[in-house]
């Protein structure tokens, strides 16, 4: 994990949000936007060696705090504006605020999404009553197209991050956790465009200036921290977190960041998986990638916050149940409960029964078997046996494999 330190001084009124915009917005989206569980963790708490307080964002109604920033904006629509519909831009959780809230709302709503967005995101949308427009690579190419069709018929473009209202939305996230936990001394909050560590810097700060706040990115996109750094470290490829997956930080929320932000983070994407895994095998709690950015860059280095009280906000819910598969059972491989061997057998009856009755003797548990004896450089009276294994853990994993090799069997990790 990557991290960068700054000096923290400002004048707040030099931003184009202020506290009383927060507490404005906390009272505009009173109950129509829920106020999330704000609580404590003992089994996270243990693990990280600080108290761990997590913000359960991703029990909105449509699994995100996007909903918070959308319905502020949308609500300050003049009549007029109504009329003539919203369109947005947004790799998912932005798009299902706006769509949710502009359908409670009788606003149209039509909204552009890159390619390459969870299809979760994309139905759910579309679910919530707006046209979905699936285009551009990128989202910066899906901002451009968007503005373009919203421009061409008269539309309000509602950015997802770099607006004030919307700004002022997503801090109530801020004010709501230290309501719920003033004692708190660490904020860690994902960053992708900047809305929402931006609103949460402000409302926290105002509340308690000691506060300290950390910012969290993917590896792949560190946008906020190379417009802060003056860094060139690119911004490219898949990230599980595609949530925050942003190469253009806002202009606003970029300024806020650089003033108030301590400190920002950058976890890769190992660390993020094994964070939303943690997430659902300790928690319960089914977390996105961007959502479990927090929670990674804490069990990355805990030292740091070690003996702190750290508020976590778990920022969305909305995964594929197919990714949510492969990041269990990737997870599962790197504790060494689930492993492919690969074995060296002679291709006559018995073999497999024999290697099945060692495997079974060290407590392992066979998962999946497949023979390989045409694409091999075996000879032909021999066969390469490969095998899925579930164990313990890895100490379990590498007595399985000594037992193996005092039994002569040549077995490999692949």
């Amino acid at each position: 994990m990557a991290e960068l330190s700054q000096t923290v001084s400002s004048d707040p009124s030099s931003f184009p949000v202020a506290p009383s915009d927060i507490h404005a917005a906390a009272a505009t989206i009173r109950g129509a936007v829920v106020e999330t569980p704000c609580s404590y963790s003992r089994t996270l708490s243990n693990i990280c060696g600080c108290e761990i307080w997590l913000k359960f964002e991703n029990l909105q109604f449509t699994s995100s705090f996007k909903e918070r920033g959308a319905l502020n904006r949308l609500t300050a629509l003049t009549p007029e504006e109504r009329a003539r519909g919203v369109v947005a831009m947004s790799a998912g959780n932005h798009a299902q605020g706006v769509a949710y809230h502009a359908k409670r709302l009788g606003i149209p709503a039509t909204i552009v999404m890159p390619v390459g967005t969870p299809m979760v995101k994309v139905e759910n949308t579309r679910h919530h009553g707006a046209e979905v427009v699936v285009t551009g690579a990128t989202l910066e190419e899906a901002a451009a197209f968007a503005r373009s069709h919203g421009e061409a018929r008269d539309m309000i473009f509602v950015h997802p991050y770099d607006d004030p209202l919307v700004i002022a939305g997503q801090g109530t996230v801020g004010l709501e956790m230290l309501t719920a936990v003033p004692e708190l001394d660490t904020l860690v909050v994902p960053i992708g465009g900047g809305g929402l560590i931006s609103g949460i810097a402000i409302a926290a700060k105002s509340l308690k200036p000691s506060l300290r706040i950390l910012g969290v990115e993917a590896w792949l996109y560190p946008s906020m921290y190379n417009a802060i750094h003056g860094g060139t470290l690119p911004a490219r490829g898949d990230t599980l977190a595609e949530g925050i997956a942003v190469k253009s930080p806002g202009k606003i929320t970029t300024e806020i960041v650089r003033h108030l932000v301590d400190d920002i983070a950058l976890v890769n994407e190992a660390e993020l998986e094994r964070a939303v895994a943690t997430l659902i095998s300790i928690e319960k709690t089914v977390v996105e990638g961007a959502g479990a950015a927090g929670l990674a860059a804490v069990m990355s280095d805990p030292s740091r916050f070690a003996g702190q009280k750290v508020g976590l906000v778990l920022s969305g819910g909305n995964i594929d149940t197919r990714l949510i598969a492969s990041v269990l059972t990737r997870e599962l491989a790197r504790e060494g409960r689930l492993t492919q061997l690969s074995l060296d057998i002679p291709d006559r009856p018995g073999q497999l029964a024999a290697v099945a009755a060692l495997l079974a003797e060290a407590g392992a548990n066979i998962i999946e078997v497949s023979h390989q004896r045409t694409f091999s450089d075996l000879p032909a009276k021999a066969t390469l046996l490969q095998l899925v294994i579930e164990t313990r853990d890895s100490a379990h994993l590498d007595e399985v494999m000594a037992k193996l090799g005092a039994s002569g069997l040549s077995a490999r990790c692949t």
